[in-house]
């Protein structure tokens, strides 16, 4: 099943964060894993020969989810497939349906075709054939196969949705399927310094436009938020641009190489962003932020107990801009 969430938007409506409250946003995520409620599919598994584990093809009760990502988008028509995406997670059909309906785009259709499950079935698979390089309609087709226990089948879909647009949310997301037992999403890059004051009382979009702009001027620091703004929209590879680029402009900030080392992070190769970290603490002996994304990015491996070894020090360190939030990770880690 997809538990855990509703199924709203993927990444959300862009809206810039502090380190503080992304912190306090993967607590709570940690608390419900604590507690069974995984965000993602949860595959049943078994054992099969050599030790290797196998997915063992589950019907699905009930409807598939809603996933789509309208990023910072406010025009008429985001509003209103947010609307019903809405009424979808609610089980108003009927309702959600009539507004997909009036319009034509990609994720209109989707919709259309889900609110009209079992039936839409079929749709999906003719959307996914006609848009082979949309991650959004492999990703659907996916989750639409694991409906139906078809799970090789929906495997090979989210490999196509992430392949297809790796720079969306939608791919971050084929990753998570791919990768049940790990962390939703991917690990973020806190800056240990604050965001600047202009941001506040801005609209998600004007936070966007503010920080896009700002980057443009080459200074590492503004980068480096362009790159944090880019990754809560579910855009990896273009934040991992703006990371690599502060860190060719600041080789000696740590939050600079920090960020670029983290960027890297993938799923399928999660060792090209350790090894690029890992050095690190022998580069910045001092600077905490390489311990706290050092237990971030266990965490995202479910390496717990490595990870509680990290933020741990990061505590012991004493007062830094880590300190509150290595705490609050360390009280709500799962204790395996």
């Amino acid at each position: 099943m997809i538990a855990g969430q509703k199924p709203a938007s993927i990444a959300g409506r862009g809206t810039y964060m502090s380190p503080r409250t992304r912190t306090r946003l993967l607590v709570a995520a940690l608390a419900l894993a604590a507690a069974g409620a995984t965000v993602g599919v949860t595959l049943l598994t078994r054992t099969g020969s050599g030790g290797q584990t196998q997915a063992a093809p589950v019907l699905q009760k009930g409807r598939p989810p809603l996933l789509l990502d309208l990023g910072v988008r406010t025009d008429p028509e985001a509003t209103a497939l947010r609307n019903a995406e809405s009424l979808y997670s609610r089980g108003q059909l009927k309702a959600a349906a009539a507004v997909f309906a009036r319009y034509r785009s990609l994720e209109a259709q989707v919709g259309s075709a889900l609110a009209d499950w079992p039936a839409g079935f079929d749709r999906l698979g003719k959307l996914a054939g006609a848009n082979p390089r949309s991650s959004l309609a492999q990703l659907t087709l996916g989750i639409g196969l694991f409906w139906k226990g078809r799970l090789t089948e929906a495997q090979a879909a989210w490999r196509k949705a992430k392949a297809a647009q790796p720079d969306t949310a939608y791919a971050v997301r084929a990753g998570d399927l791919l990768h049940p037992r790990d962390f939703r999403g991917l690990p973020q890059f806190f800056p240990s310094f604050p965001p600047p004051a202009a941001l506040e009382g801005l609209s998600p979009v004007q936070q966007y436009a503010y920080l896009r702009l700002h980057a443009r001027t080459g200074e590492a620091h503004a980068k480096l938020l362009y790159g944090v703004e880019l990754q809560a929209l579910g855009r990896p590879i273009s934040a991992e641009r703006q990371f690599a680029a502060a860190a060719a402009l600041a080789p000696h900030d740590p939050d600079a190489r920090v960020a670029a080392a983290v960027g890297l992070f993938d799923k399928d190769r999660p060792a090209v962003a350790f090894s690029r970290l890992g050095p690190l603490v022998r580069v910045f002996p001092k600077a905490i932020t390489v311990r706290f994304h050092l237990g971030l990015m266990l965490i995202w491996i479910a390496q717990l107990k490595a990870a509680r070894v990290q933020l741990q020090r990061v505590v012991a360190a004493g007062p830094s801009p880590f300190l509150a939030d290595a705490k609050l990770l360390i009280a709500k880690l799962p204790r395996k």
